[in-house]
């Protein structure tokens, strides 16, 4: 049997399961193939085109940046790059790639090829430009000339010293994907993609399950499963009632009110912290969330505590702004949660002559680090009845939440919900925060925030080369952010997932990727 044919009956038997879980919790998952429940289904495969971390899971499987995470933490390693130089000036990198490496499609991976990556992105006059949007090439904006100095040497030449660079190459977005395939799928590629990683691809039904299988030509240490299929299961509930029954061998983001039921041999609960802000965006455009006052209103109404001993069951910490504290030589800890004071929050109503305020709340079904958001949503809306506003609640499934969400929420909702998982403390508020980063602009301020000091804090904390000065810039905009409060924040949370015991070698990660090379599966 081919391993085409032997992934193909993994995903049957794995459908299967659920079916079977009323009669019994043995259904068996073909050896040697992962089967993995994922939050939600992939909105592409092309590594510059998708913002989730439920699609970068299934990505950094298949294809390779020219810089990595070491394992288990957040520090910038070789990738495809084995080595890199930095000019005194910190304007440019020259970095000397590994030889020898090929794409899944068998064409060369070398300096012409990741000039094609970056120019894609970057160059609007790319022949290729249009198989985008390409919405994190924030990332690397500051990138002005991408250089093939020859095969196995390329030079990055930047507009200024960019402190967040090579941690920014490691991230999913700066993943290395084949020009060849690019060329010949066009705006189709991220339906049929091509990279340099441990495992190829070899389909994608929609709704139903991508399979990769190993890669048998990798330039590394060959992947340590034969296959792995990541299966779309948005609903929790159904997502632990599948790893009960046998249908998946790993589900990532268990629901706390489940955690009690994997703890026996059979199952391996694993954890990790990284950084993780589970938030509100505000529309601070329109409505009474243009109020500053209703803004902070609404962090003092809601029961955040609450929310994460009762709704999370204590899998997170009530959050205090915009950074999360696993970024502990950015993170400014002098700052306290707004804490929970319905009557102040009723007294600033009443300032802001909102009293009553009709309210819509964008609410989505799952997805990528939004917890039990749902749940969470329902608590919120308790919360702010109580205070005498009126909140209606929308609820969408995940890629359609970020269809409605990414383009901004004017005309459309007061509220949403989001998570962001971050590398980077420059990440999320740069993306999210600046003016600049309104939705128009490409970027990913749905609330439409604007404070010209944060601005000038950000963007210089980008070109500070010093880490000390980089921490206070970001300290400050902290203090100015929980102020001005453009988000509720509501929860850092320490990341799960859990195997059966015929899964070995797995661990979670702090940048929240999904790394499966070295996993067996007996």
């Amino acid at each position: 049997m081919t391993l085409f044919n032997w992934t193909r009956r993994a995903v049957i038997a794995a459908g299967a399961a659920l079916a079977l879980a009323p009669l019994a919790a043995s259904a068996q998952t073909p050896e040697g193939v992962l089967i993995v429940g994922q939050v939600a289904e992939p909105k592409s495969l092309d590594p510059a085109a998708v913002t989730a971390v439920n699609d970068f899971r299934i990505l950094v499987n298949l294809y390779e940046g020219l810089t990595r995470y070491k394992p288990g933490t957040l520090e910038v390693a070789p990738g495809l790059a084995e080595s890199w130089e930095v000019s005194e000036d910190g304007t440019e990198y020259t970095f000397k790639l590994r030889s020898g490496v090929t794409f899944h499609d068998g064409t060369p991976f070398n300096a012409e090829a990741v000039k094609f990556n970056f120019d894609r992105m970057l160059k609007e006059d790319h022949p290729f430009h249009n198989t985008g949007p390409f919405p994190l090439a924030f990332f690397f904006s500051s990138v002005e000339e991408t250089t093939a100095v020859d095969d196995t040497t390329v030079k990055f030449k930047l507009s200024a010293p960019y402190a967040p660079f090579l941690s920014n190459l490691a991230y999913p977005t700066g993943l290395m994907v084949s020009p060849a395939a690019v060329e010949a799928g066009g705006a189709d590629f991220g339906r049929a993609p091509v990279g340099t990683g441990p495992f190829k691809f070899v389909e994608w039904r929609a709704n139903e399950a991508v399979v990769i299988d190993k890669y048998e030509d990798y330039w590394g240490e060959p992947a340590g499963a034969q296959a792995v299929v990541f299966r779309p299961i948005e609903d929790a509930n159904t997502r632990v009632a599948e790893m009960i029954a046998g249908g998946i061998d790993m589900m990532v983001e268990v629901p706390p009110t489940a955690l009690s039921q994997f703890q026996g041999d059979e199952f391996n609960v694993v954890e990790q912290a990284g950084p993780h802000v589970w938030f509100l965006i505000l529309n601070a455009k329109e409505g009474p969330m243009a109020d500053k006052k209703v803004r902070q209103a609404v962090n003092y109404a809601i029961n955040k505590e609450a929310i994460v001993n009762d709704v999370l069951e204590g899998t997170a910490d009530v959050a205090a702004g915009p950074t999360p504290p696993a970024f502990a030589w950015a993170y400014n800890d002098e700052l306290s949660p707004y804490p929970y004071d319905p009557e102040k929050a009723k007294a600033l109503l009443a300032e802001a002559g909102a009293e009553g305020a009709s309210l819509t709340f964008y609410v989505t079904e799952g997805g990528s680090g939004m917890l039990d958001p749902v749940a969470m949503g329902t608590a919120i809306q308790a919360d702010l009845a109580a205070v005498g506003l009126d909140v209606k609640i929308e609820t969408y499934e995940w890629n359609t939440f970020l269809g409605n969400v990414n383009p901004g929420l004017e005309g459309k909702a007061d509220m949403a919900e989001m998570a962001w998982m971050t590398n980077d403390p420059d990440t999320l508020p740069y993306l999210a925060l600046r003016t600049d980063a309104w939705p128009d602009k490409g970027g990913f301020n749905s609330g439409y925030y604007s404070n010209p000091k944060v601005d000038e804090l950000l963007e210089s904390a980008r070109t500070a080369v010093d880490q000390e000065e980089r921490a206070a810039l970001y300290k400050e905009m902290q203090t100015i952010v929980q102020d001005d409060a453009p988000w509720v924040f509501i929860a850092n949370w320490k990341q799960n997932a859990v195997t059966n015991d015929r899964v070995e070698n797995f661990s979670l990660e702090p940048s929240f990727l999904l790394q499966l090379e070295k996993v067996v599966k007996k």
